[in-house]
């Protein structure tokens, strides 16, 4: 059963709703670190609340999200937070990339989930995510790290060349994205990256705001 179904059911199990038919036309790879299959669930249960009329607030619908993954809740208000815990808890956090362009490119590898938090050691950051965040993007690459890509470099080493080649590009700030293996770039300027095709499929987001 995905993400999806488990969705509804979740809801079912607590208001009398008829059988849905859920065409879901997937866009974002799986095991690439962009959070696919839990936008795909949060959205199920946002749409079953509209549908419905169902009335539950953000805070319930996040709730009913948290039953189906620590990165579910997230994507109920889709917006930018502070998460702590397993990232389940989340406090308001001011971060606006709209005068930005960010590039996101998919090498195709997928790295499972169990793979990924396998090489990762819980540690207290040296510095906080939220100071960091108000410095000038091209100082974010001193401070603000993804903890996932010490150990995914070292077993793809094709994903460490693609976010060097990011910032080759003119990249103000390169990552990985997620528990891989997707890699970001965020630009100042709008770009046209066809050289990194060699690495896999690029996307250009539109819409930033």
């Amino acid at each position: 059963m995905n993400l999806c179904e488990r969705a509804y059911h979740l809801i079912q199990q607590d208001f009398d709703i008829p059988s849905v038919a859920i065409h879901l036309l997937k866009r974002i790879p799986i095991g690439a670190g962009m959070g696919g299959g839990s936008a795909d669930a949060a959205y199920v249960l946002k749409m079953l609340n509209d549908q419905f009329e169902l009335q539950l607030s953000v805070v319930q619908l996040e709730n009913y999200a948290k039953q189906l993954g620590a990165d579910c809740p997230f994507f109920i208000e889709n917006k930018p937070v502070y998460a702590t815990g397993i990232g389940t808890d989340f406090a308001p956090i001011e971060v606006n990339l709209s005068a930005y362009y960010i590039v996101i490119v998919n090498p195709n590898i997928h790295i499972s989930t169990v793979e990924a938090y396998s090489g990762v050691v819980a540690k207290t950051p040296e510095f906080d995510l939220r100071s960091i965040i108000q410095l000038p993007i091209q100082e974010w690459k001193y401070y603000l790290n993804n903890d996932f890509e010490l150990t995914i470099f070292e077993q793809f080493p094709k994903i460490k060349e693609l976010k060097d080649a990011m910032y080759s590009s003119g990249a103000l700030y390169a990552a990985m994205s997620g528990s891989g293996s997707s890699v970001f770039g965020i630009f100042e300027n709008p770009v046209v990256l066809d050289d990194l095709k060699i690495y896999g499929d690029i996307y250009y987001p539109i819409d930033l705001s």
